[in-house]
């Protein structure tokens, strides 16, 4: 099993148990001038609105039924129209064109046969030991966990608190904390023509667990009445640390009942430069599609 405990050093004693969900803990004092939590929230999430291209390494690691699993990816990332290029450390390379290739990816899967194949980026294939979707690449995930839509609660986007600053990969980061001891599976009864991607939305916690907790397929077109567990909150403890210059997230944490949840650490991050198209096509010369 690949430990948890991945993120630099430095981090190491901001992360704390990653066995049983956290305790609450007081919110230490800040200078005077310090800014304040709504602020970094509204301007982390500008940030992200904002991006037009993105270029990064990403650490992940996810919790799943036999351990923690570790991937490596290099990501590109485009707007308007969205395009997405990944190709993580076992030369897995996918790419993906809003309006192309009838809504599936390009996958070539880096060992025999080497054949590229299309491939429903959120079908069961692509998401198998998966917490998110390919299209949810880049800062998506952390968009929604600090946005508050008209359906969903308030509480967990309300329980963030700035707590001062650290330092990750030598850039100063601001620390945002959310503690939300409340987190735990409730009984939902479906509507009727919804999905977990759907129901994910309404309670804000990611369709990875519901699928999981309830043995869903993401696609599944669920009847009405059938009663499902779900979290209440994205998780009972979240850490995010935003570089303070670029107000991109460079490291992201979640814990829920069952200790450490996922982390994410963002490298080499490039926003708002030029990525040249080919870069978004099956042809270019570094791929091998």
């Amino acid at each position: 099993m690949i430990s948890p405990l991945l993120w630099p050093l430095s981090l190491l004693s901001l992360l704390g148990p990653t066995t049983a969900p956290p305790a609450a803990a007081p919110t230490p004092a800040r200078p005077t001038d310090a800014p304040t939590t709504e602020s970094l929230l509204a301007r982390l999430s500008a940030s992200i609105n904002k991006l037009q291209t993105l270029r990064c390494n990403v650490k992940a690691n996810e919790r799943h039924a036999d351990g923690y699993q570790q991937a490596r990816t290099l990501m590109k990332i485009g707007a308007s129209p969205l395009r997405i290029y990944l190709r993580n450390q076992k030369g897995i390379e996918v790419l993906w064109v809003q309006g192309q290739n009838g809504g599936d990816a390009w996958v070539y899967p880096g060992k025999f046969p080497y054949v590229t194949v299309s491939l429903d980026p959120n079908g069961a294939i692509m998401r198998r030991n998966q917490h998110h979707a390919v299209l949810d690449a880049g800062y998506g995930v952390i968009a929604d966990l600090i946005r508050i839509p008209p359906q969903r609660s308030e509480a967990y986007r309300r329980s963030f608190r700035y707590t001062g600053d650290t330092t990750i990969q030598g850039r100063l980061c601001y620390l945002l904390r959310s503690d939300f001891p409340q987190f735990r599976y409730v009984s939902y009864k479906t509507t009727g023509g919804e999905t977990a991607a759907k129901i994910a939305e309404r309670f804000g916690c990611g369709e990875f667990r519901i699928a999981q907790r309830n043995d869903l397929g993401y696609e599944d077109v669920l009847p009405a009445g059938k009663t499902l567990q779900v979290p209440n909150a994205y998780g009972s403890r979240t850490i995010l640390c935003v570089d303070q210059k670029m107000m991109l997230p460079l490291a992201v944490a979640v814990w829920d009942d069952k200790g450490l949840f996922e982390s994410f650490e963002f490298s080499q991050v490039v926003a708002n430069q030029p990525i040249p198209a080919a870069e978004f096509t099956k042809d270019y010369k570094e791929y091998k599609f």
